[in-house]
C-alpha cells in the first residue's frame, strides 16, 4: 500500500515536469530553459510551490491562473495523473513488493529507471502530436536509442540479431509509405517512432503493437466521423471525414502500453511464429 503510493505520488511529479517539457518544447520556449522557474503563458507571472502541487493545485485554484484568471488546461492534471498511474502499472508489472524494492540489485533500479524515462518520453511525443501534429526528433531519438542501448545492454550475451532487426523492419512500411506519399499519409516522424517500438518490445510484440494501433486508430476514427454528423455537438468538427488528419503516434503509443502490460497476442502472431 505504502509502496503504491510512493509511486503514484512519484507518477504525478513527473507528470508534472513533462508538462513543461511539453511546454517549453514549443518553439517559443527553447528546450534549453526547461530547468528555468515555471510562470503563467497568459500573465507570465512566477508560479509559488503551492500553485505547482500536482493536481490538487489545479483543483484548490479551480482550474485558473491566481495571477489573471486564465483558465488551465485540462492537460496538466490529465497527464500528472496518467503518467502516476502508468508508474503504477510498472511497478505491479514487475511484480514488486515493498521488501523487494528496499533490496533491489543494481540492475533492477536500472531497469525500473528505465522503464520510467521510456514511458514518460512516450507521453510527451503523444501530448504533443496531438496538440502540434508532428513528433518531435529528440524526444523519438530519446526512446530509440534508449531502447536499442538497454536491448544490446542486457541481451549482449545472447543477443538474437534478428531483434536488432525489429526496429529497421517494422519502420520500413511507414518509411515507404511516407516517402509514396510524400508525406500527404503519414509522417515520417510515426516511421522513426516505430523504429524504437520494435527495439522496446522486440518483432513479435511491436508488430503487435501497431496492429493494435491500426484497430484503436480505425475505431477512433470512425467514431469522430458518426459524432461529426450529430448537429446537437457543437464541439465536434462538422467537417472531419474519413480524409481528415488524425495525429498516428497516440495510437502507436497506445497500443504499445496495451502489448507491454497485457502481452496480448494480436492475430494469434506469437503462436505463428513458435510455429515457423
Amino acid at each position: 500500500m505504502y509502496l503504491s503510493i510512493f509511486i503514484f505520488l512519484l507518477g504525478l511529479v513527473v507528470g508534472s515536469f513533462l508538462n513543461v517539457v511539453i511546454l517549453r518544447l514549443d518553439e517559443n520556449y527553447p528546450i534549453k530553459g526547461i530547468m528555468g522557474r515555471s510562470h503563467c503563458p497568459n500573465c507570465k507571472k512566477k508560479l509559488n510551490w503551492y500553485e505547482l502541487i500536482p493536481v490538487f493545485s489545479f483543483l484548490i485554484q479551480r482550474g485558473k491562473c491566481r495571477g489573471c484568471d486564465t483558465k488551465i488546461s485540462w492537460q496538466y492534471p490529465i497527464i500528472e495523473t496518467a503518467t502516476g498511474l502508468i508508474f503504477l502499472l510498472t511497478v505491479y508489472s514487475l511484480q514488486f513488493t515493498v521488501y523487494s524494492f528496499l533490496n533491489f540489485e543494481t540492475f533492477e533500479y536500472l531497469n525500473l529507471l528505465y522503464l520510467f524515462t521510456i514511458f514518460s518520453t512516450l507521453i510527451v511525443i503523444t501530448v504533443y502530436d496531438i496538440k502540434h501534429k508532428i513528433i518531435p526528433d529528440s524526444m523519438v531519438f530519446l526512446f530509440a536509442g534508449l531502447s536499442l542501448l538497454f536491448m544490446l545492454v542486457t541481451q549482449w550475451g545472447n543477443l538474437i540479431w534478428f531483434e536488432v532487426l525489429a526496429g529497421p523492419i517494422l519502420a520500413t512500411p511507414f518509411a515507404v509509405l511516407w516517402l509514396v506519399s510524400q508525406g500527404r499519409w503519414i509522417g515520417f516522424g510515426d516511421a522513426k517512432l516505430t523504429l524504437g517500438i520494435g527495439w522496446f518490445l522486440g518483432l513479435v510484440d511491436g508488430l503487435s503493437a501497431v496492429i493494435l494501433s491500426f484497430w484503436i486508430g480505425s475505431v477512433f476514427g470512425i467514431f469522430l466521423i458518426i459524432l461529426s454528423h450529430l448537429q446537437s455537438l457543437s464541439f465536434i468538427n462538422k467537417n472531419f471525414t474519413i480524409k481528415s488528419e488524425i495525429p498516428f503516434a497516440p495510437f502507436l503509443i497506445l497500443g504499445t502500453i496495451l502489448i507491454f502490460f497485457f502481452h496480448w497476442d494480436v492475430l494469434g502472431i506469437k503462436l505463428l511464429v513458435l510455429n515457423l
